[in-house]
């Protein structure tokens, strides 16, 4: 008898044309928002004119495309090769403006950022494989909770597109937009529960659609960038200048990348156990190299420093799609959208409080996913308790108290200001305290069921 076949993992499947297009344009959705607020927010620090600032915008489409590439399908030992989708890091947004605010000429705050994001990607990516051996300090009980943290942390980002996309206006927080987001959020609901097959793996996408067509009699939704835009773009390397190398610059944003490789690590545990292929330290190492290399090119071609995208990882969890070929093809129409301004603005159409009500789903689907981790994580026991209790509460500061940290100098509350690195850290932190140190490990050696003695004849 002829061997079966063996079929590929999830992960490595690859999807029928339709189903990977719609799926990875679905990814897309979900992300392009966070793709497009921190090149606008550092645009407009500097006044760029509408012109540049949509040039600046495509060119972080681009490269987040292309840092998507290298992280799904890899080359040599770099990328995670999991359905990962990479982008611009909103952590990197607060040094990146207050670069903005020392530089007198503005026309040299761009090159200074991306002088120095070319440095802390360089430095990243020679770090990876040293920063990829702490995920021996991962056990359940941490990743379940900084898995259950990423969602927590989200969910305010959902609440706060629900209102509307600017907090100054009149509308934000109005009953159109709740109900909007609302009706979004149930419209995927009620496809979630009454279909099947591909239709309810595309609810969140199909959600998104007829929650923009709903909002139209609103005058919510605004079809003015689609016809400013200009059908083909390329982002011209260097387009604002050569880059410059400045140490306070380049220090900035080398502890911006420690905070992203931190929160990458634990995305990659994340989604290593959604998709059930357990991040190891190789797959670690792998996915930073791609992190921290996608962040060193990216400057080359206008955009930022790029790292993984938590919210995406609540669309695998939701969809149970686990292909990273889907993944690529999403980096693909990033592409796409980068080199064709008028595609990327059809996906800009989309009213944020549509994408708001969307996005309930796809945060929340994060935490569930870390309380699933944590119910395996041996909670019976009393340490392990003490542990999630006060680092869910350390990462939930930032959320619940923004500026708990008003007093510390800028460049710790970098680190501060997210929830994820500082519960991530308490996590690691208390985990080595209660369980592998002194009183801890003695007590779990005690125990621990004796192995059986065997002597050799």
């Amino acid at each position: 008898m002829s061997a079966q076949p063996v079929s590929p993992h999830p992960v490595d499947e690859k999807l029928p044309a339709l189903k990977m297009a719609t799926t990875g344009l679905q990814h897309v959705a979900a992300m392009y928002a966070g793709v497009v607020a921190p090149p606008l927010i550092v645009g407009a620090a500097i006044g760029l004119s509408a012109t540049e600032l949509t040039f600046l915008t495509g060119a972080c489409l681009f490269t987040a495309g292309l840092a998507t590439f290298l992280q799904t399908l890899g080359i040599w030992k770099i990328g995670a090769r999991l359905p990962f989708v990479n982008g611009v890091t909103f952590a990197g947004v607060a040094p990146m403006t207050a670069i903005v605010a020392s530089t007198e000429d503005k026309s040299d705050a761009l090159p200074i950022i991306f002088g120095a994001v070319i440095v802390a990607g360089l430095l990243g990516f020679l770090a990876a494989p040293f920063f990829s051996k702490a995920v021996r300090f991962f056990p359940p009980v941490v990743t379940g909770t900084v898995i259950t943290l990423i969602g927590i942390s989200l969910l305010p980002v959902a609440f706060g597109w629900a209102q509307g996309p600017n907090p100054a206006a009149d509308d934000y927080g109005s009953a159109t937009n709740l109900g909007l987001a609302a009706g979004t959020l149930l419209i995927v609901l009620l496809l979630r529960r009454f279909t099947r097959g591909f239709v309810k793996q595309i609810a969140v996408l199909l959600g998104l659609v007829v929650g923009t067509l709903i909002a139209i009699p609103f005058g919510v939704t605004d079809f003015g960038p689609v016809a400013d835009a200009d059908v083909i773009g390329f982002p011209t390397p260097f387009h604002f200048g050569a880059p410059q190398f400045q140490l306070a610059a380049i220090i900035s944003m080398c502890v911006v990348m420690v905070v992203s490789m931190t929160e990458s690590t634990a995305d990659m545990l994340a989604l290593g156990e959604i998709v059930e292929r357990p991040a190891d330290e190789k797959t670690i190492a792998a996915g930073l190299r791609a992190d921290t290399l996608g962040s060193a090119i990216s400057p080359l071609f206008n955009g930022f420093m790029c790292s993984a995208f938590a919210q995406n990882i609540g669309l695998v969890a939701m969809t149970r799609i686990r292909s990273r070929y889907v993944v690529a093809v999403g980096g693909g129409f990033l592409v796409l959208m980068g080199l064709c301004p008028m595609a990327a603005s059809l996906i800009a159409v989309v009213p944020r409080p549509v994408l708001g009500g969307a996005g309930v789903v796809l945060f929340g689907s994060v935490a569930a996913s870390g309380i699933q981790t944590l119910v395996k994580a041996g909670l019976e026991k009393d340490n392990n308790v003490l542990i999630v209790a006060v680092s869910l509460a350390v990462g939930i500061v930032p959320i619940t108290a923004p500026e708990f940290y008003h007093a510390f100098p800028e460049t710790v509350r970098i680190v501060l200001d997210s929830g994820i690195s500082t519960g991530c850290v308490a996590a690691v932190v208390l985990n080595l305290v209660f369980n592998h140190l002194g009183k801890g490990r003695e007590a779990d050696e005690v125990t621990a069921p004796m192995e059986p003695v065997t002597t050799t004849p």
